[in-house]
């Protein structure tokens, strides 16, 4: 579902929807991964679940995930051409290094798609399932790392993926701050 929320950025527009991420047809979709790749609950078991038995196999094949890294897969069953897979930070209170790390997650996901000419690309809400970050500061951390690491790419569109209504207002919030 579409939600009226949308910036456009040196001709990228950055929108925030309320769906499913694994239903999405776009070159590429975030994978709000584990260190292992290989699948875990949340967006990542959903992602691994609809993209099938071959994407844990080349998961396998990546050797893991640092927290802040990113890897790119095949999206295999999924309507994505692509998975780009992050680890984001444990929430700790947020003087371990959480938002540095975080804003590490998207700018390397979006390094990756600048690499491999993706032009349209959705990030799911990073670490703000079980990894309990606070969802309105990443909310501010993805917008504005976005908006930065975009700034000379060819990315066409970043949609944000929120999982529920309260997450999507995170993003409405952030884009009404970064306008």
């Amino acid at each position: 579902m579409q939600i009226p929320a949308l910036l456009v950025e040196n001709g990228t527009e950055l929108s925030v929807i309320i769906a499913d991420i694994t239903t999405l047809e776009l070159d590429a979709i975030v994978n709000a991964a584990n260190s292992s790749l290989l699948g875990g609950g949340g967006v990542d078991g959903a992602i691994h679940r609809k993209a099938g038995p071959k994407l844990a196999e080349e998961c396998r094949m990546l050797h893991g995930c640092k927290t802040g890294q990113a890897k790119i897969t095949q999206g295999y069953k999924l309507p994505a051409r692509r998975v780009i897979h992050t680890v984001g930070p444990v929430w700790q209170g947020g003087d371990k290094g959480e938002p540095e790390l975080l804003e590490s997650c998207y700018r390397n996901s979006l390094a990756l798609a600048v690499r491999h000419d993706i032009r349209s690309i959705a990030f799911p809400a990073i670490s703000t399932g079980i990894y309990r970050f606070p969802g309105d500061l990443a909310a501010r951390i993805a917008v504005s790392t976005t908006r930065r690491a975009i700034a000379d790419a060819a990315i066409e569109s970043v949609v944000f993926c929120c999982f529920d209504p309260s997450s999507a207002a995170h993003y409405q919030a952030a884009f009404a701050e970064e306008s």
